[in-house]
């Protein structure tokens, strides 16, 4: 068995064991035919690149200090996986939900930030986050049939849900780095699933059950797709949120920058992760974990990574 490569053009019933089998042995899918525009991934990948390009200066204006990374610019040696002892080797950018004025969800979501640098960042992000939404649904969807579910059951659960666009470039690796320092350290997601653009070019490794690291390549325009904790404790750790990574190149490829475009999707902030019935085995002597509302694991989460 290998990581599952599957097409959600098909019909779900048909995949949704495939993708499921996927999950459980490595919490990792490739996902093909999800339906966003290339067009527009294009395009989005062409803004990601011009903001980055700006100056320094011009990048931490958009910086907002205290606010734990939710919005805007992160700049460069700012994030740390949880118990690593250096930074990543990377700067991103981060687009939320974008809500109407006065909804009662603004305690959680804070307002979007905009370059005003680069026309059309706006339109292009709130379009692309769009399309990530109906990606997931469909994926989640699957994923609702594997567990014995209602197709539609994680509907509601992520209706509003807080989730992030991050727009991620790893720099050329600098000779300054400090001793250990790797783009992305080991690590688990948060959130529900994760849905990452931008994964054909090698780095990203996943560790098995085993204990070796795997590679992660999905063929150009396909989704990486991975569980994060939240879907972990939801089903008790039946799909697993995989401790990943993306490693330092070699040779030329060190010499050139990467970006990759994930997609963080996340639960409802008032959604209860409660460990679902059918994933409590009677026999075991661990009980499940208590429930948690989405909101206060992700704070609890974003304290460990240095973010908040």
């Amino acid at each position: 068995m290998t990581v599952a490569s599957v097409s959600i053009a098909r019909p779900l019933p048909q995949i949704a064991d495939e993708l499921g089998q996927s999950f459980a042995e490595y919490g990792f899918a490739i996902i093909r035919d999800h339906g966003i525009p290339q067009p527009l991934i294009d395009r989005a990948q062409a803004m990601a690149k011009a903001f980055f390009d700006l100056p320094e200066e011009t990048k931490r204006a958009y910086h907002k200090p205290g606010g734990g990374g939710a919005r805007g610019y992160t700049p460069f040696g700012t994030e740390k996986a949880k118990d690593a002892e250096v930074f990543d080797l990377k700067e991103f950018w981060h687009v939320g939900r974008t809500l109407t004025p006065g909804d009662p969800l603004e305690e959680f979501m804070p307002p979007n930030v905009w370059p005003g640098e680069i026309e059309g960042f706006r339109e292009t992000f709130e379009s692309l986050y769009r399309e990530f939404e109906l990606a997931g649904d469909r994926i989640l969807r699957a994923i609702a049939l594997h567990l014995g579910l209602a197709e539609d059951w994680f509907v509601p659960t992520v209706d509003q849900g807080n989730s992030v666009m991050r727009l991620l470039h790893y720099p050329p690796l600098p000779e300054s780095a400090p001793a250990g320092a790797v783009r992305a350290a080991a690590h688990g997601d948060i959130n529900t699933i994760t849905l990452l653009l931008g994964a054909e070019e090698a780095g990203l490794e996943l560790l098995t059950r085993q204990g070796e690291w795997l590679p992660v390549q999905p063929p150009e325009g396909a989704l990486a797709v991975n569980i994060g904790d939240m879907l972990d404790r939801l089903t008790n750790s039946r799909l697993r949120s995989t401790t990943h990574r993306v490693v330092n190149p070699s040779g030329e490829a060190a010499r050139r920058s990467r970006y990759s475009m994930p997609f963080f999707l996340h639960f409802r902030p008032d959604f209860v992760i409660e460990t679902l019935d059918s994933c409590i085995d009677p026999e075991s002597a661990d009980a499940p974990p208590e429930p948690i509302s989405s909101h206060e694991f992700l704070l609890q989460r974003l304290r460990e990574i240095n973010l908040a």
